[in-house]
């Protein structure tokens, strides 16, 4: 019986994963629970959270902060752009100095997230 529950959640983890790296539109937990949802009729909100967490802590994906986390299935470097507007994350893949293992005199960066603020092109129009 603890064989399928492992089962369970590996299943679990894999169907979240797969659609996160399928996507590009930065989805909420709730976001990522309706479509995980079609899948795996039988998945809670509290296991899609739970999942999240896990992915997020092994590296595996990457959660952006605002009023509600979002996630992110690419974790290659690169920075957010946040339309103040309509809240649509974009990805930025311009050339940012990295700063990855740089030593501070407070300490050695482990790991950062670069997000910009503005109006998207669509919302100026």
């Amino acid at each position: 019986m603890i064989t399928n529950m492992k089962e369970r959640l590996t299943n679990q983890k894999r169907v979240i994963l797969e659609y996160l790296k399928s996507v590009k539109t930065h989805p909420s937990a709730k976001e990522v629970y309706f479509e995980v949802k079609k899948k795996l009729p039988q998945i809670s909100l509290g296991t899609v959270y739970r999942v999240l967490n896990q992915l997020k802590e092994k590296g595996e994906v990457r959660e952006i902060l605002t009023e509600v986390s979002h996630f992110d299935g690419d974790t290659s470097f690169h920075s957010h752009f946040i339309c103040e507007k309509c809240k649509k994350i974009f990805d930025v893949f311009e050339e940012i100095p990295e700063l990855k293992n740089k030593k501070l005199k407070v300490g050695k960066i482990k790991d950062y997230q670069i997000i910009f603020y503005g109006i998207c092109k669509k919302c100026k129009k």
